[in-house]
């Protein structure tokens, strides 16, 4: 395809008359803004480099013909999600230092998105937080006698044979809640595949940050608050490192309500979507895809 243009714009540049035949530049451009190979440089070569720039109409000053032009508007097709392709993002810090680059595991930050997946994972989180210590006594735990209030006939009153029982003030109470656990059973490989989904709506949407450390000069608030003002379009941010939390950083972020730390271990699918930005230590990227990657116990 790409000979048969050239083909064609030779012979088009080959027709051209005799007034734009200038002299050549370094590069072979003449004085009338046509190209002509310079010497020791083949005719094609020429044209692949007029082939490397996406021309339209507007942008063409006459130089080139309007047949041999894009008519369409030219777009950058977005990537798409869930192919399983390494990223490559970079690496920064709290001074917005440029620390290099990370290639991200596809199999961890590039999986299809499932919200049904996302649900469950976060019905369980939520079921399993509960503390389930809930309790009502029945009658047999309630304080009271146990005596018959009165005579089983003649009083004209109904037949009882306790005050304890559902029906009296102070009684018990009839199929109330006990101590129990509200887990609901997820599998191991449902609750990873989870956490995936999560990393890489992040990592899609532009929120997921890579910094080489989360160190900090001093426990003032004011250097991570100075830090979240610089960001766009963030409400909420989850810093997550790979092993302990520095002191200075707890300290630091202990009285901000939208800023929220975490070890590597602890990262959640429900704390990432409570979250509308991820920042992520080298180490913890690391943790994490290995965690991933660990085969599952049965």
């Amino acid at each position: 395809m790409a000979l048969s243009v050239s083909r064609r714009l030779l012979r088009r540049f080959g027709s051209l008359s005799s007034p734009f035949r200038a002299s050549h530049d370094s590069h072979g451009v003449a004085s009338g803004d046509v190209l002509f190979p310079p010497k020791g440089e083949s005719s094609l070569v020429v044209c692949r480099r007029l082939l490397s720039t996406i021309l339209t109409p507007d942008s063409s000053d006459g130089t080139f013909p309007a047949d041999l032009l894009s008519k369409k508007a030219v777009q950058t097709p977005e990537r798409s999600i869930g192919l399983y392709q390494d990223l490559v993002i970079p690496v920064t810090n709290f001074l917005n230092e440029d620390k290099g680059l990370m290639v991200l595991a596809g199999d961890v930050f590039d999986v299809p998105i499932r919200k049904d997946i996302i649900h469950r994972v976060v019905r369980w989180q939520l079921a399993k937080r509960q503390q389930g210590t809930h309790s009502t006594k029945t009658i047999s735990e309630v304080s009271g006698t146990g005596r018959k209030p009165w005579p089983q006939k003649g009083t004209g009153r109904a037949r009882h044979g306790t005050l304890r029982g559902p029906q009296f003030r102070g009684g018990a109470a009839m199929h109330g809640p006990k101590p129990r656990s509200h887990a609901i059973k997820v599998n191991k490989k449902v609750r990873r595949l989870g956490l995936k989904v999560a990393l890489t709506a992040r990592a899609a949407e532009g929120k997921l940050l890579v910094f080489e450390d989360l160190e900090i000069p001093t426990h003032k608030t004011k250097h991570i608050v100075n830090h979240y003002n610089q960001m766009e379009n963030t409400k909420k941010v989850l810093l997550v490192d790979g092993g302990p939390i520095n002191e200075k950083l707890k300290l630091a972020t202990q009285n901000l309500h939208y800023v929220n730390v975490l070890p590597s271990i602890g990262l959640n699918v429900y704390s990432i979507l409570l979250h509308d930005t991820l920042v992520m230590t080298r180490d913890a990227v690391n943790k994490i895809v290995e965690r991933m990657h660990t085969p599952i116990n049965r």
